[in-house]
């Protein structure tokens, strides 16, 4: 049975529980040695420090010059972590649903949907895309963290207060009807990589509202072919073990899986859009990590 599946998970419809807490986090195939993790942790504090003035002046800048700044200093950031990103072609289904068609040559802006593993993740979906993160509310509360995502164009989403869910909704969607990408995680919550947690439909109605496509990217951290958990972030992991796990690493490649975007073949009442496109994107990235996983055992 594979291990990328949905597990009996008790949630309420707003606040998504994840079954993985610090104990899925495995051993690393390889780690550097104690001057090279100072030397990226140096690296990576200079790197947010850096931002600190850059984001002074993207506040007072449009969007799209936000977007490419956040993009370069992403990267800069990742690399300081030690982080590699390779990127990958993903394929359309091949007799998929039929309420859904791939329209992998639209430009323009797309709702991002991806798994979620990582405080990491959204600083990869930055360094891949020219878009705006949708994080949760804590974040925009985090000593400097909060002030590079908000200059950077990121939106917030209160996960404790049902009430506010209209309202972000309604953001990401002006964000995409403005011309600018939204990245969000539909799961809600981090799970470790090995398993993935079901997308929740309420931020597909954004893309309905703006009348864009959603385009599903999957997430995996390996060393060398195999799965990495050291990343993940997770249950009540803290911030700082996580990041001195990440530094530690040796080889570590945060691979990005890209399918072309989709959109409803024809139109539906909107609590059946939403959950149709949840339900094909998150089929797409289900797909490409139980592949990975198939491969990895066949090796």
């Amino acid at each position: 049975m594979s291990a990328i599946a949905h597990l009996p998970v008790t949630s309420s419809p707003w606040t998504p529980l994840s079954p993985c807490t610090p104990d899925c986090v495995g051993e690393p195939a390889a780690v550097v040695g104690p001057v090279r993790r100072g030397l990226r942790l140096t690296a990576t504090v200079l790197t947010i420090l850096a931002g600190i003035p850059l984001a002074l002046v993207l506040c007072r800048s449009g969007t799209a010059r936000r977007m490419r700044w956040t993009m370069l200093w992403s990267r800069l950031l990742l690399r300081a972590l030690g982080v590699r990103i390779e990127t990958r072609r993903g394929f359309a289904f091949v007799g998929g649903p039929t309420d859904v068609r791939a329209v992998p040559d639209e430009q323009g802006p797309a709702l991002l949907v991806c798994n979620h593993v990582s405080w990491l993740d959204p600083l990869i979906m930055a360094a891949t895309n020219r878009c705006r993160p949708l994080a949760k509310s804590e974040v925009s509360r985090w000593p400097l963290i909060g002030m590079l995502a908000t200059a950077g164009g990121a939106l917030f989403i209160d996960r404790e207060r049902l009430s506010t869910l209209p309202r972000a909704v309604a953001d990401v969607a002006a964000a995409l009807r403005d011309g600018d990408s939204v990245a969000a995680f539909p799961e809600g919550t981090t799970w470790c990589g090995r398993q993935m947690g079901a997308f929740r439909p309420a931020v597909f109605q954004a893309a309905i509202d703006a009348g864009v496509p959603v385009r599903p990217l999957a997430l995996r951290f390996r060393q060398g072919e195999g799965l990495c958990t050291c990343p993940c972030y997770v249950g009540d992991d803290s911030l700082t073990a996580s990041i001195r796990r990440v530094v530690a690493l040796r080889g570590l490649v945060a691979e990005v899986t890209a399918f072309p975007a989709v959109r409803l073949a024809r139109p539906a009442p909107s609590p059946e859009a939403r959950r149709t496109l949840a339900y094909t994107t998150e089929a797409y990235v289900r797909t490409a990590l139980t592949g990975h996983e198939r491969r990895a055992a066949a090796a």
